[in-house]
């Protein structure tokens, strides 16, 4: 039985990613910020380490003897990161840097470290490939291309084997409400409007969480040293076009939105071509529609976790 620590595994990809691993003995290191939650991880068999990614003394203890360590840990939102950078500086680029010398001292086999589209700006047309340089718009953007930019110069300089995804928006069951998705879900269920920014054109390509964990598991198997994998989503709409579902799926209209000042900096479009995951045997599963409709359900059937950083 292989042996995995998952680094933010109480978060909302991490804790799928934990349940998409049947047949394997699941360490979750997490230190439980806001948006962590161990109710993520209720049925999984794991063991739980409570700790920080920047603490070198801990990790020390925790990584030796996994065959596969996947970093999902981070500060992830942008509107955050706008507020105050630091943390994020602190978690996405010191964090991954303690996590990295941790699994080469222990001589860890694999390594994935879980990264963002972000990290290359905003695209008019066309789709970026991997080898698209790396022009991060926001606090939260740099932070993620710094901790990759670290993870690749491991590969070079000491010969990790660490490979690196990068994926556009998720959606699905157990994401804390301050993304788009949850967070309109949430508020239009419980009768209140949702905030739009700006003329809602700005557009996002969306992935359902389990095609997302199926793409990283697909690059722990056949990832090479120093390579990065997108991960495109399946449904590529503007912000109104999914405002629009989401009304329609919560039975709402359109009195319910307002309109608010823009994010600062906000990219307009991201899209990646995958390619080159596609070629390792990649296929994403979940289709929008059926997708959605779930995660809606899945918030209509748990009301105490829908919009608690608003509490």
């Amino acid at each position: 039985m292989r042996r995995i620590l998952i680094t933010g595994g109480a978060g909302f990809i991490g804790s799928h990613f934990a349940r998409s691993l049947p047949d394997a003995e699941i360490t979750v290191l997490d230190k439980l910020t806001y948006a962590g939650d161990r109710a993520n991880l209720e049925g999984v068999p794991h063991t739980f380490v409570h700790g920080d990614l920047c603490d070198a003394g801990l990790l020390k203890e925790v990584v030796p003897g996994h065959d596969l360590v996947v970093n999902f840990a981070a500060e992830s939102h942008v509107d955050r990161s706008i507020e105050g950078a630091a943390v994020f500086v602190r978690t996405n680029v010191l964090g991954t840097q303690t996590l990295l010398d941790a699994c080469l001292e222990a001589a860890v086999p694999k390594v994935v470290q879980v990264s963002t589209d972000e990290v290359y700006g905003s695209i008019d047309a066309g789709s970026w490939t991997e080898d698209a340089p790396l022009r991060p718009r926001s606090p939260y953007a740099a932070s993620k291309a710094g901790g990759d930019l670290l993870a690749l110069a491991y590969a070079v300089t000491h010969g990790l084997d660490v490979s690196i995804t990068r994926c556009g928006n998720n959606y699905g069951p157990c994401q804390y409400p301050e993304k788009m998705i949850p967070l309109f879900v949430s508020r239009l269920l419980d009768g209140r409007k949702v905030p739009l920014y700006g003329d809602g054109r700005n557009v996002r390509d969306w992935i359902h969480v389990s095609d997302h964990c199926a793409a990283i598991r697909l690059v722990a198997e056949k990832g090479r040293p120093g390579e990065v994998y997108h991960v495109a989503g399946t449904a590529e709409l503007t912000n109104l076009e999914l405002t629009g579902r989401l009304l329609a799926e919560c039975g709402a209209g359109w009195e319910m939105v307002e309109h608010v000042e823009d994010r600062k900096g906000h990219d307009r479009r991201y899209s990646l071509d995958d390619a080159k995951l596609r070629a390792l045997g990649y296929r994403p599963r979940v289709g929008f529609a059926s997708g959605l409709a779930e995660t809606v359900r899945w918030y209509a059937d748990h009301p105490g976790r829908r919009a608690r950083h608003e509490e």
